[in-house]
């Protein structure tokens, strides 16, 4: 129990020394209230292993893809649980995930001159994204630099959407995906209200067909066939 713990704190760049050196934080892997009770008595911040009631202090279970760092903890309550929640996350984000977030980074003076204003980028990046999206974030992706500079680049786009249910619920991924991302969806003045509400709150409704040509952003267009 001590080895792991002490593993963990090297790995957040910790210097570990022994009982009686000058420390910040203690990790007491045995059942030793004396040793407590004298690091407590020298301001040093201790954490006991499986007694959460003396712990001044709790370790999280971390998912470390560098630089994106996911720590999982439930207060001491249940390290166990902390645990089989971290080994479940490990088996769905990809390796290659803190990649990606180097190359958003690194892309980010591009995407400011593509997309201007802060609402623009956070719509950008969100379709970047979103799940099923190029950059979708549970994918490996081998190439993170190209999507994004796709997407600097620009590109429109226009999607019909056929819709056969009044039901949100039963809007495809792609569909809720794509609703979520609109800048603007045209549709005849019977889609259901609950089927416009999954679109963003500053989407432009506009009832009608699309007009010829491009547009700027992403379309949609509603098309509403009863069942």
């Amino acid at each position: 129990m001590a080895e792991a713990k002490a593993r963990l704190l090297e790995r957040a760049g910790a210097i570990l020394v022994g009982e009686d050196a000058q420390a910040a934080l203690a990790i007491v892997a045995a059942d030793d209230d004396a040793a407590v009770a004298r690091l407590k008595q020298r301001g040093i911040l201790v954490n006991v292993v499986d007694r959460p009631d003396q712990c001044d202090f709790t370790l999280p279970a971390i998912i470390d893809r560098d630089p994106v760092l996911i720590a999982i903890g439930t207060g001491g309550v249940s390290a166990g649980l902390a645990a089989a929640v971290r080994q479940r996350l490990e088996t769905l984000l990809p390796a290659r995930l803190g990649r990606l977030a180097e190359a958003l980074y690194a892309a980010r003076n591009s995407l400011r001159a593509r997309f201007p204003t802060v609402e623009e980028r956070r719509r950008a990046i969100g379709a970047l994204l979103a799940a099923g999206g190029p950059l979708d974030p549970l994918a490996d992706h081998a190439d993170p630099d190209g999507a994004i500079a796709a997407a600097a680049a620009g590109q429109d786009s226009h999607h019909a959407l056929r819709v056969t249910s009044a039901d949100p619920e039963a809007l495809t991924l792609r569909a809720a995906r794509l609703l979520g991302l609109a800048d603007r969806i045209y549709h005849s003045p019977d889609v259901p209200i609950a089927i416009l509400d999954r679109a963003r709150a500053d989407a432009e409704r506009i009832v009608g067909d699309p007009p010829a040509g491009s547009l700027p952003g992403v379309t949609v267009h509603l098309i509403w066939e009863r069942p």
